[in-house]
């Protein structure tokens, strides 16, 4: 179940004590829809920040699949929930992605170009809010693995953008190597971004690497703390251990002791049974 907090910024997920289909298909969809909503940067830098028309047209096609796999992602889902109207309400984010991704697309070559641009930047902040919450489970103990193949795949991608966008690298490794100084923001200086493309670029690499920093940080906490936390936890469940075998212990011996007690009783009784028999018998015997 997702905690509350999540209901008010639309990523609620399935209701609870819903159908369990729907809690297996929202986990099977969770990575693919983050990457689906991540897609949207590139998205917005081809169709605004780009002079060339196919790499406009690739941009609107990106949005086409975004819009598409969003609205998909929620007919199926609605599908599959049994509170169809508490699930629109838990999940409202993905509502106005479709209504904001829709708006975006029918003013494209319009003459409304502020209004669409503003739009398509709204998409773009709805689907870092979707990726981020999605990315949640990165802090928790274990994420750690996950945080640094993420790292590795952004940066070998972000090599390719600045080998094309930036004139002055003229090798993958080297736009790899600018990617990298960009991204831990180091920059050295031998290569930096030229051209207004390259720039913004790497404005979006540079906050990538400052957020992938602080997950991988945040990370290390959650292991660290998830260390400390385990040791507590096996030290208290050796506590009980043996606070319950001195408890059996001291149950043992008081049975013992009880047992003990009960067969002294047991045999004054019977010595007491065989007196009152002997008197009996005697006094038989003296009336004869």
């Amino acid at each position: 179940m997702r905690r509350p907090e999540l209901v008010w910024f639309g990523i609620g997920g399935v209701p609870p004590n819903d159908s369990p289909e729907a809690y297996v298909w929202e986990q099977r969809l969770h990575w693919v829809m983050m990457g689906v909503a991540l897609m949207s940067i590139p998205a917005l830098y081809l169709e605004e920040l780009s002079d060339a028309r196919p790499a406009r047209m690739l941009g609107a096609a990106v949005e086409v699949f975004i819009l598409l796999a969003f609205t998909a992602e929620l007919v199926w889902m609605l599908r599959l929930t049994q509170q169809r109207v508490a699930y629109l309400m838990r999940n409202w984010l993905d509502l106005l992605v479709i209504v904001f991704t829709i708006a975006g697309l029918a003013g494209f070559g319009s003459e409304w170009v502020a209004l669409v641009r503003l739009t398509r930047a709204m998409v773009v902040g709805l689907l870092l809010v979707r990726a981020m919450a999605a990315s949640r489970r990165l802090f928790r103990r274990g994420g750690l693995p996950y945080v640094l193949v993420f790292a590795f795949v952004a940066m070998l991608l972000a090599g390719f953008g600045f080998f094309w966008l930036e004139p002055t690298v003229r090798s993958y490794g080297e736009g790899l190597w600018l990617a990298i100084v960009t991204g831990t923001t180091i920059g050295y200086g031998d290569f930096v971004p030229t051209t207004t493309a390259a720039r913004t670029f790497a404005v979006f690499i540079a906050v990538l690497g400052v957020a992938t920093m602080s997950m991988v940080t945040a990370s290390i906490a959650a292991l660290m703390v998830g260390e400390d936390e385990s040791r507590m936890r096996h030290e208290m469940h050796e506590d009980i251990r043996q606070m319950r075998l001195e408890i059996s212990q001291l149950i043992d011996e008081e049975e013992r002791s009880v047992i003990r007690e009960l067969h002294l009783d047991v045999r004054e009784l019977r010595e007491d049974i065989a007196k009152l028999r002997e008197d009996v018998r005697k006094a038989l015997a003296a009336r004869e």
